[in-house]
């Protein structure tokens, strides 16, 4: 799911919105884009390591995405 805190979600959300009108895709924005458009293809929100970010940490690098429950079901 989303991140519920706003600030967070409104931080990532004009990030991905400044790199889509800067670069033409939303980019990652915790993520240093390559300059190389194959390789950064990988970076395109949502990015290819969110789901390993996700089971690992409870949420991606960028805290866009968000699993609040994981502390509470024990698969840290």
């Amino acid at each position: 799911m989303l991140n519920p805190d706003n600030d967070v979600l409104d931080r990532v959300i004009k990030g991905l919105a400044r790199n889509e009108q800067k670069f033409g895709h939303r980019y990652c924005p915790c993520r240093l884009r390559s300059g190389d458009e194959e390789k950064d293809k990988a970076i395109i929100c949502p990015c290819i390591y969110h789901r390993d970010e996700i089971a690992k940490d409870g949420h991606c690098h960028c805290m866009l995405y968000h699993q609040p429950d994981k502390e509470k079901t024990g698969s840290n």
